[in-house]
């Protein structure tokens, strides 16, 4: 492969670094160094340089551009800072169709996998050396050609909701800190501050060298007692569904400076429900803001009697496809709410695509690969894969919470 040419700029205490785009791979890296001046670089006259320690070589961030089709297995930032555990995923991923990895930057504890650059964040103590190697790992998927996609839950972070419980949830018996039935605490989903927040860790993973920004948990808490539950900015006639909504523009305008696309998980339900399922997410209402949608369409997760199953978990396909379909005739109804301008004033009637468009190309689902509601086989997991290849999609991830895949699920390579 021809190797891209690179430039180097010096200034101001900064180095940037630009390498050109070649067979879909970008790289760019910039980062602030305090640079001595030249009266310290300079030792006395008579006395002649030296120094007893090799030059540091920089760490360069590089990013890959999106798969197509991508791929993907999920990792917890633990499971990722542990070599034995990660090196046999990464395995895995040479072995097989595999080309993605999904890694936790922050899970619902609210603590970020490394110690962060970024001075405010590091100010606040949300860093933890769970990945200590963090560029070593994002570089070691990068030489094998793997994208790497940062997962932040948003909303539910034990951390910053106890370090500033003016930004958590409350109870409205007592104005305390809310907690879900884990014992979860969740942050204010309208709070300025706190989309602020969630708009640094993106930067600060995109900086690390993640391709791609993966937000979860980004709705209103759905179970814990929430008759006693009180939310400061929310206030009616504005909807919980409104409150994301403005958060969603937010993200896309406050990272649109960065060329990392965005990624949205959902309720699975999402795909065919039409209200916002009391957690304020609505499939249309996301698209605009996203990159790819991600509806969380574990067949375990419906309740019994969904089309007509008293176990929906014992029909992978059938509630994948059911599912992935309705999404899909969702969003190419987009296309019709948003007509070409060539084909705006034509009498011909119009009908909603059956295939995929640009609309319904945003879907990329989380597909279950965990026991629970029946023991996912292989023939299982590959039934949610060939209905999402069926419907005409090309992408999915793979979900399983201990980070254990079933290795006869994917193709070999």
């Amino acid at each position: 492969m021809k190797r891209p040419k690179a430039k180097i700029y010096f200034r101001s205490g900064f180095i940037v670094v630009s390498i050109l785009a070649v067979g879909g791979l970008f790289f760019s890296f910039s980062g602030f160094r305090s640079w001595p001046t030249l009266s310290q670089t300079l030792p006395p006259p008579s006395v002649p340089p030296q120094s007893s320690e090799p030059a540091k070589v920089p760490f360069i961030v590089t990013h890959l551009a999106t798969p197509e089709p991508v791929k993907a297995i999920y990792l917890t930032n633990w499971v990722a800072g542990t070599l034995a555990r990660r090196d046999e995923l990464i395995k895995l991923i040479d072995e097989t169709e595999l080309n993605a990895v999904v890694i936790d930057v922050k899970d619902y504890t609210g603590r970020l996998a490394w110690l962060p650059v970024d001075p405010e964040l590091l100010a606040t103590g949300v860093g933890e050396k769970r990945i200590a190697d963090i560029e070593g790992l994002i570089n070691q998927l990068h030489n094998k050609g793997v994208y790497v996609i940062g997962r932040i839950s948003v909303f539910q972070d034990l951390f910053l909701a106890e370090k500033h419980p003016e930004l958590a949830v409350k109870r409205a018996s007592d104005g305390a800190i809310w907690r879900d039935r884990k014992g979860v605490a969740w942050l204010e989903a309208g709070n300025p501050k706190v989309w602020a927040y969630t708009a640094r860790i993106a930067r600060e993973s995109y900086a690390r060298g993640f391709d791609e920004l993966n937000f979860d948990y980004i709705r209103f808490p759905s179970d814990g007692d929430l008759t006693d539950i009180t939310y400061g900015y929310l206030v009616p006639p504005e909807t919980r569904a409104d409150v994301l909504a403005r958060f969603f523009k937010y993200l896309a305008e406050e990272l649109g400076g960065i060329p990392a696309p965005r990624s949205i998980d959902l309720f699975g339900l999402v795909t065919v429900n039409h209200d916002d399922l009391g957690i304020g997410q609505v499939l249309e209402r996301a698209e605009p803001y996203f990159d790819y949608i991600c509806p969380m369409v574990y067949p375990s997760h419906y309740a019994a009697g969904f089309i007509g199953y008293p176990n929906p978990a014992e029909h992978p396909y059938e509630v994948t496809e059911y599912s992935l379909k309705s999404a899909r005739q969702r969003l190419n109804f987009l296309s019709l709410l948003i007509p070409d301008s060539s084909t705006a004033s034509s009498t011909v009637p119009v009908v909603v695509p059956t295939t995929i468009t640009k609309y319904s190309a945003k879907l990329r689902p989380w597909l279950q690969d965990f026991d629970l509601g029946a023991d996912y086989t292989a023939p299982m997991v590959q039934a949610e894969k060939r209905a999402t290849y069926d419907i005409g999609l090309t992408s999915w991830m793979l979900w399983n919470p201990s980070n254990r895949y079933t290795r006869g699920a994917l193709e070999s390579y």
